[in-house]
């Protein structure tokens, strides 16, 4: 990644040491999407990215906003007690009719209560009564009035890109609620306004002149000069099929591949069919790519995606040549630098948030995968798909009219001036920005403001993770629902054996959150003075934490103990779930108290607040040890015990074993499953991958001289290939499959050849 500006500093800043809400722009190649990544990996907050369609959730690596908070499609009123209003073309919700679509499943549930960072990539496209939505949802499941339950939330996109879509018929009615269409308008935002952080160092331009032409089309600034220096480069009778290698920018669809159809069937050759090899559930409408990816030799492609692997062939949009095809073998040429490159597949994944039982931290469960070459046919896009790609040549097609931001989109995407054509002249008419956009855009913060604002809710957010690291109202609420729980059918003698239990920790509980409430008062004493002196307030932590830690301690051993009763128990699912959710709340509590003791040393060290800070080995493994410790001695002192353990939890559902630490590549995670002694056919049903798939990760694994060919290959076999490629020179594999036939697989000769390197 490039060295962080000031702007991406003060974002990874306020997200790991604030509360505070933040919308992060900037214009096109100044690398939020890069930030967004450094952002997931290094913030010690539990995270959810979604974003408004199928493609921008899949490209941010989240969800879409409508699965992750389920909710319905249509508008949003923001109020109650509202008439009912539906149409064969327009649907509304509104808070009444909402909360019918609450009734979400326990890991639904689980993970919007542990969420403390929501990530909307792609706001530009959202509208202001969905957010709306988002917030009333939120609140609701969470059971927290303030914006969105108390989750920070990071909105990241460029307002002059893509508008948010509403239909006139559904305008007229949402006209009554609200200003305007954008994210902004929402009265979230309204009453709790994100701090405007825009980055403004372009990576993906290096020329001045281009660069001040592309901020003034941006800030609707564009003067005659500015147009007069573009249309230098307009060429109407631009023959692109004389000149290889640039793309044609279009505003429609249809256009765009009516152009790529003709261009491929002007090709000589056969055409050459991809599908993508899809695992478990990925759904046709996340498609990323078109359901089948046709090539002929010498077809203009680009890549999608960047290069993950060291080698950094290409990036998205990077054009390239069709060299050579085979169905399990394509090679693209890069003219201007004279190389050949073979495509490796890329692999997208449908995931679904969950929260780790053990941890409790949010975590991601692929649910299926999609894999194909990340290519498309290249003579021509739309300027809506053009958007994060990065061009060298460019012909742009502006003869009608642009919607507000398309001019900018379509020239941003270029490197340069000198991959510019323009078919037709640039003309100043139709080319102007939403006036609302440009008037938000002046709460842009200073630095001044950034600098005063970090210390001040740094300052807030110390206080408070503290404060909430004590607060345990809702924790002492759950034993005391827990222990009355007892008293709905007194005569049960399965209840009634366990009331005086229930009862005995409630009491205990209750105690603690007495004691603490007061520490509450002492802390928030402290945090009232305008120098907060941090040295007393660790001093302070550290002696609450010995006091309160040992007696949280015994309630979480004791609530697993009773667990390991009840789930021997017939007919007790129910004392079995409620016994869970009470270990929920109970675990937690100690988590966050190890977590605050870390805090407050960091922060009394004087370093940054970071994932890294906030974790060790005694909180990763503190519920796995005691959980493993309390059923070995359960057993023990139960010997007399005749039964099945490996099914005794009757009531569990079944949870994966896999614990993630950092986020791995997809050839490491299966080389782990390889050195486990799995097979080919076994790490594909794990990974959720097709046998091909994982294959082609051996091939990189053998190339990499991390697994060797014998131990994959039959002797035999290596025999007659190390014979066969004795005097083979050629890079293609093309001729070899040819010659062998049926006699060696695709996969075989790769392995092979990667072998030899």
């Amino acid at each position: 990644m490039q060295t962080l500006t000031e702007a991406a500093t003060y974002t990874l800043q306020f997200i790991n040491q604030t509360q505070r809400s933040i919308f992060l722009t900037g214009k096109a190649g100044t690398g939020k999407t890069t930030l967004l990544r450094q952002i997931i990996e290094s913030t010690h907050k539990n995270t959810v990215v979604v974003a408004p369609t199928g493609i921008a959730a899949l490209n941010a690596g989240g969800v879409t906003i409508h699965s992750m908070f389920q909710l319905p499609f249509g508008g949003f009123i923001p109020a109650f007690n509202v008439p009912s209003q539906f149409n064969e073309r327009t649907k509304f919700e509104s808070k009444d009719t909402l909360r019918r679509h609450f009734k979400m499943n326990a890991t639904k549930k689980a993970v919007i209560h542990n969420m403390e960072l929501l990530v909307i990539d792609e706001v530009s496209m959202l509208r202001a009564d969905l957010l709306d939505a988002i917030d009333f949802m939120m609140q609701t499941v969470r059971k927290k009035s303030t914006p969105f339950g108390g989750v920070q939330v990071l909105y990241i996109g460029d307002l002059l890109q893509l508008p948010p879509v509403i239909r006139d018929e559904e305008w007229s009615t949402l006209r009554q609620y609200y200003r305007g269409k954008f994210f902004f308008h929402s009265h979230a935002v309204q009453q709790s306004p994100p701090l405007y952080i825009e980055l403004s160092k372009i990576f993906r331009q290096s020329d001045d002149k281009f660069i001040s032409v592309l901020n003034n089309l941006r800030n609707n600034t564009i003067t005659a000069a500015d147009v007069q220096a573009l249309n230098q480069y307009v060429q109407p009778n631009f023959d692109l099929k004389a000149n290889k290698g640039y793309i044609t920018l279009t505003t429609h669809n249809a256009k765009a591949d009516t152009m790529n159809a003709q261009a491929l069937a002007d090709l000589e050759g056969s055409l050459v069919s991809y599908k993508p090899d899809i695992a478990d559930d990925f759904p046709e409408k996340m498609y990323p790519l078109e359901k089948e990816l046709g090539l002929k030799l010498g077809a203009q492609v680009m890549f999608v995606k960047n290069d993950l692997s060291a080698d950094k062939h290409y990036f998205n949009g990077k054009m390239g040549v069709i060299k050579s095809l085979s169905t399990k073998e394509v090679r693209v040429h890069f003219p201007e630098e004279n190389k050949t490159i073979e495509v490796d597949k890329y692999e997208w994944q449908n995931i679904r948030y969950t929260v780790d039982p053990l941890t409790k931290e949010i975590q991601e469960e692929i649910l299926g995968t999609f894999v194909q070459y990340p290519l498309k046919l290249a003579w021509a896009i739309t300027v809506h798909k053009s958007q994060g790609l990065t061009f060298d040549k460019a012909a742009i097609d502006v003869s009608q009219v642009f919607m507000p931001g398309q001019a900018y989109v379509a020239l941003s995407r270029l490197r340069s001036l000198e991959g510019l054509i323009l078919l037709s002249p640039l003309r100043m008419n139709g080319i102007s920005n939403d006036e609302e956009v440009m008037e938000y855009a002046q709460n842009k913060a200073t630095d001044e403001t950034l600098k005063n604002s970090l210390h001040f809710e740094t300052k807030n957010f110390i206080h408070n993770y503290l404060i909430n690291s004590f607060d345990w109202q809702e924790l002492a609420q759950e034993w005391r629902t827990h222990k009355y729980s007892y008293n709905e059918d007194p005569e049960a003698p399965a209840k009634s054996a366990h009331a005086v239990w229930a009862n005995k920790y409630f009491v205990m509980m209750d105690g603690l959150y007495v004691s603490a409430q007061k520490f509450i008062v002492q802390l928030n004493n402290i945090f009232r003075q305008e120098t907060v002196d941090l040295l007393h307030v660790s001093q302070r932590i550290e002696a609450a934490f010995n006091y309160f830690l040992p007696a949280l301690d015994e309630l979480v051993f004791e609530i697993l103990w009773k667990i390991e009763e009840v789930k021997r128990l017939q007919k007790a699912k129910t004392r079995y779930e409620e016994l869970k959710v009470l270990e929920d709340f109970q675990s937690k509590s100690v988590l966050l108290l190890m977590k605050a003791k870390l805090l407050i040393e960091t922060v009394v060290a004087g370093e940054s607040i970071s994932k890294e800070k906030l974790t060790s080995s005694d909180i990763r493994n503190y519920l796995s040890r005691k959980t493993n410790a309390i059923q070995n001695q359960f057993k023990e002192t139960h010997v007399t015990l005749i039964e099945d353990e490996a099914d005794v939890d009757r009531y569990a559902a079944k949870q994966k074993t896999d614990k993630k630490g950092p986020k791995k590549s997809t050839v490491d995670e299966t080389f782990e499953l390889w050195q486990a002694k799995n097979s080919i056919a076994e790490i594909a049903i794990l990974r959720k991958l097709t046998d091909q798939t994982i294959e082609s990760h051996l091939v990189k694994l053998i190339q990499a001289k991390r697994v060797a060919i014998t131990d994959i290959l039959p002797a035999n076999k290596i025999t007659e290939l190390t014979a066969a490629f004795q005097f083979y020179q050629e890079e293609s594999l093309n001729p070899m499959k040819e010659k062998m036939g049926d006699k060696f697989s695709w996969e075989e000769l790769k392995m092979f050849k990667a072998s030899l390197n």
